[in-house]
């Protein structure tokens, strides 16, 4: 049972998402704000370092926006010199490039920017500059692989290309035209926008609020149910759905219960307070420990309570296996990225530790944000590596603890 809930208030919208009745998503959007990541701005180059291969622009934030020279090469990897250039080549410190935040400033870092620029629809992602042609790897059959693969190759412009989504399994070839189109008409005003005389540096393109990027990339026809407590979101929902996707429309449902909130109602609150906590517990008793670093973050498995009641071995095992799937869950809930580390309980069967390891990576296949389990180090420990995009934590009404020398975080009363 997989649902999606909206509650909306007079300062933000919030989104919740429940896999059988456990959250495993969250987020919210102040209203009259917005995230960055997504956004093209047209920004000047401020300094280039040839040590660190990068370049800093200024894109109109507070701290400057970083550009890797990964992120200045072709987008098409088969088009990228076999070495890579003194960055300098690329740029100059006073040049204007269009640049787009793949990355949202976090601590003391600015934006990370890329001259990669796509633009992402329903069906698929549109990348005007990078001439190939790709099908998410979530779908799995070969002939529907190649079916989307025809279908998107029929329809780009020489030097355009685009990434079908999982979500267009069983669409039309006509739908998926119409999407790659209607992106592509984003694009040309993207460029019309930058050619008009402006201030500089400027934004030239903005991703769709909250509530549109999770109905264009949360809502598909895995979840039960949506539920809205206000009849002017679900109304525009309503119609957003119509156009692009009308067999969802029948999911929607409105909360009209005046008497409890609907996060009451489905006791979010109280899972996102207990779902940010250093230590997690498991339902058979065991319990996590989350230790966040500069470098990575570090998940420690413990039995806690559960002794279990075959052998060692199996004590270990079963609470691992436990422990993997709410591992998965608490990485979209707390948005980790980066490099991350698993101390499982020590197991000394070898298919034990393989099966703790396919559940791990088989609850991973439920994450969004691109995520890859490398596997058991020789330490015993497992590694895996989780986009990073922005700091899970921003989405809370939570400080930083000055006690702990900010290693927690403060509820509002």
């Amino acid at each position: 049972m997989k649902q999606i809930l909206v509650q909306c208030g007079q300062d933000r919208i919030e989104v919740a998402v429940l896999e059988n009745g456990k959250l495993a998503e969250y987020d919210n959007e102040s209203r009259g704000t917005e995230q960055l990541a997504g956004n093209m701005y047209l920004g000047r180059v401020m300094r280039v370092l040839q040590g660190m291969q990068a370049a800093f622009l200024d894109i109109g934030l507070e701290k400057n926006a970083f550009l890797y020279i990964d992120d200045m090469l072709p987008a098409h990897l088969d088009k990228q010199p076999k070495e890579k250039p003194p960055v300098t080549e690329l740029v100059q410190p006073g040049q204007i490039l269009l640049v787009q935040v793949v990355k949202e400033p976090v601590g003391t870092k600015g934006a990370r920017v890329t001259t990669h620029h796509s633009i992402p629809g329903r069906w698929g992602v549109y990348m005007p500059k990078a001439d190939y042609i790709g099908v998410s790897r979530k779908i799995a059959n070969e002939e529907e692989r190649n079916r989307l693969k025809r279908a998107a190759e029929s329809q780009v412009l020489p030097g355009e290309g685009f990434i079908v989504r999982t979500a267009a399994q069983g669409v039309p070839d006509s739908i998926i035209s119409a999407d790659l189109e209607e992106l592509r008409e984003r694009w040309r005003t993207v460029e019309e926008l930058i050619e008009k005389p402006g201030p500089l540096p400027r934004k030239v393109y903005t991703d769709f609020g909250l509530l549109s990027r999770w109905v264009r990339d949360g809502f598909s026809e895995d979840v039960n149910e949506l539920w809205v407590d206000d009849k002017e979101v679900h109304a525009s929902i309503v119609t957003l759905l119509r156009t692009t996707a009308p067999v969802l429309c029948e999911h929607i449902r409105l909360f009209d219960n005046r008497a409890i909130s609907l996060f009451a109602t489905y006791e979010v609150d109280d899972q996102l307070q207990s779902g940010f906590k250093r230590k997690i517990w498991l339902d058979n008793g065991g319990y996590l420990v989350i230790d966040h670093t500069e470098a990575l973050t570090v998940f420690d498995v413990n039995t806690g309570k559960y002794t279990g009641s075959v052998s060692l071995e199996q004590t270990a095992y079963d609470t691992n296996l436990m422990a993997a799937k709410d591992i998965a869950r608490l990485l979209r809930l707390r948005d980790i990225g980066g490099l991350i580390v698993i101390d499982f309980i020590d197991m000394g069967i070898e298919a034990n530790k393989q099966q703790v390891l396919d559940m791990l990576a088989q609850e991973i296949k439920k994450d969004r944000t691109k995520t890859v389990v490398v596997g058991w180090t020789k330490l015993g420990l497992v590694e895996m590596t989780r986009k990073k995009v922005k700091d899970g934590t921003h989405k809370l009404p939570v400080i930083r603890c000055v006690a702990c020398d900010g290693n927690g975080w403060i509820w509002p009363k």
